[in-house]
């Protein structure tokens, strides 16, 4: 063979022998590798990651030769940003971690076992919603667990947590081990109520590439927060299944948890199985009651770009609207109607500044009423949705005893005006006026229709600053004779009227014509088989102030006509009638008792066309 031919194959021989020995020396090197010389470098990463300078006095290696080393920590402490008082964020003793050398060689640090002592945190979320142990946004990652954990041992840890945008704090200890696995205990307080807090899991290593059972539970006298459940891996709070069980004194309590903006109310307990993949939430099977309401529900919750969307449905039997009040607000609800007295319209709260970053869609049907509202009201439906400040309230439908009321409302916040932008659309259909009044006295079908736009952070204010137009039309009924009677100014027919007497009501229509919340009659007519009346004036919103004056004329031979005018004042709750001295005075009886028998009592009024002027009101 030629010198030239075997000359090759040890030259490639030698290049694998350096190449391997090459990679000897560096498998050697990154077994034997003092870790400790990352110290700044390792404290300078950490500083990054929450915006502020760590320090550490000593990182070394306590192995002398392994792929997965292990590493000594020693008094690490990282400072409160500027304007939070207090202690530092964290102080840790000494911290002992196992890691994989390969993910560092791959740019990636998987902890194999964490050992701590000695820990101390102050977690602090100011009202702003900013939190000091994070520079990401909140909503922003975090709680996805740790990957190839193998063992957490924790001793000596304690967590002090300040959370000023909920209103809440927590004092914590925290231990864990591979026999009695991970325990939470400490107290606080949710909106200055005292609580308990308490929660546990197994050891860490005995839940990896399986989910990862654990209870967690926040008990106090006036709240009482409990779940229990399964992440899909240990500390992975971003994807787990859990069952929740909640009771509390007011519905604010369980928000301070769940952070929903929720709203007051009366006594709450509910269940609920839920589920959360990263950002989204599903709860389902939601049951329970608020005050004495039954509720049943479902959400989705998906957060996506600093927004959170809700879409889901809840059904309500037994509905009572003060139980979704607390004691505080219907204590200001009873102050202010002693303070004004009586309202129609309703002081429900419609300012969403608040809700700047939420939109969605909630189907909305309440089965059953409680109490006497049951008597008037049968069902409700409905669609409610928001987007970006945009309020609407669709597919309404009320049932009540007899007909409905359907229709719907806009509240529109958008474009950051401090007051909404309020608009209704409701009609009356196929009612009685029995049916609301409750006191039989006059019947006959009622009809209406409601048309406004304007600005208030509650509907009352809205319909107060208002335009539009307000139509009601009673048709087909009957009221007391000597009522009809006296509509008509006829006196005779009044004193001589049977008590069970009744006359038609043909139609009573009543169209106001809204302006900056007061609204001006056109047209004001009653008109019933012996007489006719006519009125002019105004209500005024908000005070719901009548100012109507009224003249009639009776339909009849023989009747004995006042002449002159009755005023009716007072408020829609409590409307009054006033007769003028003049107008019953024994004079004015005498000329009308004259002019009846002359015959010079004016003409009789005819039947108003009640078809036209229901057309009229309910435009």
């Amino acid at each position: 063979m030629p010198i030239r031919s075997l000359a090759l194959p040890r030259r490639l021989a030698i290049a694998l022998g350096v190449v391997a020995l090459i990679l000897a020396l560096l498998l050697v090197a990154l077994a034997a590798f003092p870790w400790g010389v990352f110290r700044e470098t390792i404290a300078r990463r950490l500083g990054d990651s929450v915006g502020r300078p760590v320090t550490i006095a000593s990182v070394e290696r306590t192995d002398a030769f392994s792929f997965t080393p292990t590493v000594r920590i020693r008094d690490v402490t990282v400072p409160q940003p500027q304007g939070v008082p207090g202690d530092a964020l964290a102080r840790i003793a000494e911290t002992r971690v196992t890691f994989s050398a390969w993910a560092v060689l791959r740019g990636k640090f998987r902890p194999l076992a964490i050992d701590a002592s000695g820990v101390r945190l102050a977690l602090v979320r100011d009202a702003q919603g900013n939190r000091n142990w994070t520079r990401k946004a909140p909503g922003e990652g975090g709680g996805g667990g740790l990957t190839g954990l193998r063992n957490l041992t924790l001793r000596d840890v304690t967590v002090d947590y300040r959370d000023d945008k909920r209103k809440r704090r927590f004092r914590v200890a925290l231990t864990s081990d591979a026999t009695n696995g991970l325990r939470i205990a400490g107290t606080g307080t949710v909106r200055d109520t005292p609580v308990r807090v308490t929660a546990s899991a197994p050891a860490i290593g005995t839940g990896q590439g399986k989910p990862w059972p654990f209870e967690a539970l926040i008990d106090g006298p006036a709240l009482r927060f409990a779940a229990r459940g399964t992440m899909d891996r240990p500390l992975d709070t971003r994807h787990m299944t859990l069952a929740i069980d909640t009771r509390a004194d007011d519905l604010k309590l369980i928000d301070a948890i769940v952070e929903a903006g929720l709203f007051g109310t009366q006594s709450v307990a509910l269940k609920a199985q839920a589920r959360r993949d990263g950002d989204d939430w599903d709860l389902t099977g939601l049951t329970g009651t608020i005050g004495a309401s039954r509720i049943e529900g479902r959400v989705r919750v998906v957060k996506r770009e600093g927004r959170t969307r809700l879409d889901g449905a809840v059904d309500a039997r037994n509905f009572a609207f003060d139980d979704l009040a607390s004691d505080e607000g219907k204590a200001k609800a009873a102050a202010l109607r002693r303070e004004i007295g009586p309202r129609v319209v309703p002081n429900t709260r419609i300012n969403i500044a608040k809700i700047d970053k939420t939109d969605g869609s909630i189907d909305l049907r309440i089965h059953s009423f409680a109490g006497e509202t049951g008597k008037a009201i049968r069902g409700l439906r409905g669609t409610l949705a928001i987007d970006r400040q945009l309020l609407t309230l669709t597919g309404l439908r009320i049932d009540l005893a007899r007909g409905t009321l359907s229709g719907a409302m806009r509240v529109d916040q958008r474009h950051g005006a401090d007051m909404p932008n309020v608009t209704l659309n409701l009609r009356l259909a196929d009612s009685s006026i029995d049916a609301l009044a409750n006191d039989g006295t006059i019947d006959g079908r009622l009809d209406g229709r409601v048309t406004l736009t304007g600005r208030g952070n509650t509907i009352r204010e809205a319909v107060a600053n208002g335009s539009g137009r307000i139509g009601l039309i009673a048709r087909d009924g009957s009221l007391p004779q000597k009522l009809a009677a006296m509509m008509g100014f006829d006196v005779a027919g009044a004193l001589l009227a049977n008590e069970d007497e009744r006359a038609g009501l043909r139609c009573m229509a009543l169209g106001l014509s809204l302006r900056s919340g007061v609204g001006s009659a056109d047209p004001l007519l009653i008109d019933t088989t012996r007489s006719q009346a006519r009125g002019t004036g105004n209500v005024r919103f908000p005070q719901e102030t009548i100012a109507f004056t009224f003249t009639g004329a009776p339909k009849t031979s023989g009747a004995i006509r006042l002449p002159g005018s009755a005023t009716v004042h007072g408020t829609i709750s409590s409307p009054q009638v006033t007769v003028p001295e003049e107008t019953k005075s024994i004079g004015n009886v005498l000329k009308g008792l004259g002019r009846a028998i002359t015959g010079k009592d004016g003409p009789r009024p005819g039947d108003a066309d009640c078809a036209a002027l229901s057309r009229r009101v309910l435009e």
